[in-house]
């Protein structure tokens, strides 16, 4: 058997450069999304026609 150091795997910091550069990704990514629609025309209005609905008439007989 050797007597030699057990071997670290992973111990260097891409893991975290990597989730880094996907946050800056996300947040990027949400800014340009928000910054369409709010400073472009700040057209975000949705419009809803609901159909018109008549009350029934009373039976009489």
């Amino acid at each position: 058997m050797s007597d030699r150091e057990p071997t670290v795997i992973g111990d260097s910091g891409s893991g975290w450069t990597v989730a880094a550069i996907l946050l800056i990704v996300v947040i990027v990514g949400g800014f340009i999304l928000y910054a369409s629609g709010y400073l472009g025309d700040r057209d975000v209005n949705i419009d809803v026609s609901l159909p018109k609905v008549q009350a029934l008439e009373p039976v009489t007989k």
